[in-house]
């Protein structure tokens, strides 16, 4: 069975939005779902398009680079899996594929983990708005990975923004 931080994951045969999802992360791949209406990518995965309500879609491999758009810090796990980890940053990625479309509003995002090379939660003081971030990979099991985001070593996107850490 799937496991991640201790914790048994189960992902359902008949789930194939996320099984399809996280099968393509297995195969360290970050895949979309690309609407064959308007052609644009979203997540999370589900069945129809958000923007025209199309069921038609097709899985697209993304770049898997981006920027943090916002972020939140959990001083308190309530899974006993992160408990270890806390304080711990949830950064939420803007992809670069669909940055600001279909408007500034909307755009491909994607809420994460925000971890360090050896995949350990990223420290507080280091995360910040207009980071640039990468996708990386953890095995899950059984074929299946979990995309989460390091910092990269591509300079900001602008200023960067930071909580006040004490």
């Amino acid at each position: 069975m799937p496991e991640f931080r201790g914790m048994n994951l189960m992902v359902p045969e008949h789930d194939t939005e996320y099984r399809g999802y996280l099968l393509a992360a297995g195969e360290k791949r970050l895949v979309m779902k690309k609407c064959s209406g308007c052609g644009l990518l979203r997540f999370p995965p589900g069945a129809a398009c958000p923007w025209c309500q199309s069921l038609e879609s097709i899985w697209e491999q993304v770049s898997g680079k981006g920027t943090i758009y916002t972020y939140s810090v959990v001083m308190q796990a309530i899974q006993p899996g992160f408990r270890d980890w806390a304080p711990y940053p949830i950064v939420l990625v803007e992809l670069d594929e669909q940055r600001n479309v279909p408007n500034q509003g909307d755009a491909l995002r994607i809420t994460t983990n925000l971890v360090t090379d050896a995949g350990a939660a990223e420290k507080e003081e280091n995360v910040g708005i207009g980071k640039r971030v990468e996708v990386t990979f953890f095995e899950l099991g059984d074929g299946l990975g979990l995309p989460q985001f390091k910092l990269s070593d591509e300079p900001p996107a602008g200023a960067v923004w930071q909580f006040q850490v004490k």
